[in-house]
């Protein structure tokens, strides 16, 4: 394999740790704080973990370590879709875990959960580790999207486990997938088999997030990645002076990516769902927003623009929930069948006209045709509509150009307009983590395994004060069933992670509302450039504009 002149170099980069965990592994002890409980449900949250819930959130802080020596075989996996960072979590986990007893084992299960319950696995080796510092990607093991929930597949974790030696486990993912992490861990700790399991808080989406977990791993690459490219974008269309440019950044269940890039990189408009939601914006008014800016900027003779649209934002508006929940009743069992059956467009348009309640048939009819015929595409494996299919950023382009055209033929709109769309999701999720992610990844990982060594299960690694420089971090953990609470999933009621959504009243969304009105009409576009990772400490080891401003 051919290695390129940067991944070279960044074989060679030192990540930086917190300060209290460059004391040397034999001079770390641990700080106790205050019991916890879950953000929601308590009740029920601790009938369901009653061996996991409630217990001490804790510091590591300098002073002889008191753990109990012995061997540590452990176990890593990557969970869910790729972040920048994870290749560093485990290298920090083996780092660690070395420094202790070079005798300690670290396997990585291959494919993600599943690698687990089929028992494929490698075992690390300093070789094979220097492969992948400071790289992107999970190719050092794969991921996967395979569930742990159930006790059949609990079981044979466990057998696992028992087969290998394995004294833990570690669980690198985001909401879903540390849920699973509790919920094994409560397991493990039920039937008494010895094995801990400990969580990494990893997202790109950034809605892994609390007063504990300042910024899932990711976070900070893909959006910076991102906003290179939304800069670039912005300086062609500041140069061709003719497209406006709609840009669709991941980020289904929340908007925390788009927020992120448009603090970055200032562009004309940005769509934000919590905002949506909140204000019950209907799609003619998301429409009549970005009109009256391209109008606003023809008048200054001005037809170009930038435009960045989060991924789930069709699911933030409420009529539009409402026309997808009714067309996924429209459609349910054999229906779907009799409709798929119809041989053309108009006679599927007549169905849906007929079997859709008068105000959702008015949404429907408002949508191109090509974004109507989108809503029944394949359906998900429960029959839903996949919303994540809608291709967003189009029907907004759509809906703006129609309104223009109604504009210019009531005499209020002389300008042009030409839309070009882009979306921006596989491209920020497997770039060179960023100094940021490198430091923090290791970090998260190094902690991981003192976790381990003294015992703790059910926690998630915990590293805090993430705005100030990575000497000033504080390594912890906290339980993770202090993040939980109950959501009705499926029919059931489940335990699972609160996501994190955009705050309205958070300091990053108000300055974006305090500069937005300027951004809309004027060209105030900033270019972040591609990431740095050699210089200045202020050009290269810089944070989200999110946690600075929430941490400012």
């Amino acid at each position: 394999m051919k290695i390129s002149p940067l991944q070279l170099a960044r074989y060679q980069y030192n990540p930086k740790l917190p300060g209290m965990l460059r004391n040397g592994i034999s001079e770390i002890c641990v700080k106790n704080g205050n019991p916890t409980e879950s953000v929601a449900d308590q009740e029920k949250i601790k009938a369901l973990f009653p061996n996991t819930y409630g217990k001490n959130e804790i510091t590591f802080q300098k002073g002889a370590n008191t753990s109990k020596a012995k061997k540590q075989v452990v176990g890593v996996i990557l969970s869910g879709g790729q972040a920048p960072g994870g290749h560093n979590v485990i290298c920090g986990l083996y780092d660690a875990l070395k420094a202790t007893d070079k005798d300690n084992v670290l396997y990585g299960f291959k494919g993600g959960p599943s690698g687990l319950l089929e028992d494929s696995y490698v075992e690390f080796d300093d070789e094979y580790i220097n492969r992948y510092r400071n790289t992107g990607g999970f190719d050092i093991i794969g991921s996967g999207r395979t569930k742990l929930e159930t006790e059949e597949q609990f079981a044979v974790v466990a057998e696992v486990c028992k087969k290998h030696g394995i004294t833990a486990i570690v669980i690198i993912g985001g909401d879903d997938s540390n849920t699973n992490a509790a919920v094994l861990a409560e397991y493990f700790a039920a039937h008494n088999t010895g094995v801990q399991v400990i969580g990494c808080p990893k997202t790109i989406d950034g809605d892994l997030k609390n007063e504990d977990i300042e910024c899932s791993f990711g976070f900070d690459t893909a959006t910076k990645t991102y906003s290179e490219i939304v800069g670039n974008i912005e300086r062609d269309a500041n140069s061709a002076k003719k497209y406006w440019h709609f840009v669709k950044v991941m980020g289904r269940s929340a908007s925390h990516v788009a927020l992120e890039t448009a603090l970055q990189t200032q562009p004309n408009i940005c769509l934000i769902g919590e905002e949506v939601a909140a204000k019950k914006m209907s799609l003619a008014q998301i429409t009549e927003y970005i009109a009256d800016s391209v109008a606003a900027r023809a008048a200054k003779g001005w037809n170009f623009g930038v435009a960045i649209i989060p991924e789930g934002i069709v699911e933030f508006v409420p009529e539009f929930s409402v026309l997808i929940a009714e067309i996924n009743e429209l459609l349910a069992g054999k229906k779907a069948d009799d409709f798929n059956a119809l041989p053309s467009w108009n006679d599927k348009y007549a169905f849906i006209e007929a079997g859709l309640t008068k105000e959702s048939m008015a949404v429907f009819a408002l949508l191109p045709q090509s974004i109507q015929q989108q809503l029944f595409l394949e359906r998900d494996p429960h029959g839903n509509v996949q919303v994540s299919l809608i291709e967003s950023e189009k029907l907004f382009s759509e809906m703006v150009k129609n309104n223009l055209a109604a504009r210019k033929a009531a005499g209020t709109y002389n300008g042009k307009f030409s839309a070009l769309h882009h979306f921006l999701g596989y491209e920020g999720r497997c770039a060179f983590p960023s100094n940021f992610d490198a430091d923090y990844c290791y970090s998260l990982g190094y902690n991981a395994f003192m976790l381990i060594q003294y015992g703790f299960n059910g926690y998630l690694s915990k590293v805090s004060n993430l705005s100030k420089p990575a000497q000033e971090w504080v390594a912890g953990g906290m339980p993770i069933t202090k993040m939980m609470n109950i959501e009705r999933r499926h029919g059931h009621d489940k335990p699972v992670i609160r996501k994190a959504l955009v705050e309205l009243e958070g300091k990053p969304f108000k300055y974006f509302e305090a500069n937005r009105e300027k951004w809309a009409v004027e060209t105030c576009y900033v270019y972040p450039g591609a990431i740095q990772y050699f210089g200045p400490s202020e050009v290269c080891d810089l944070t989200t504009r999110t946690l600075a401003l929430e941490k400012a």
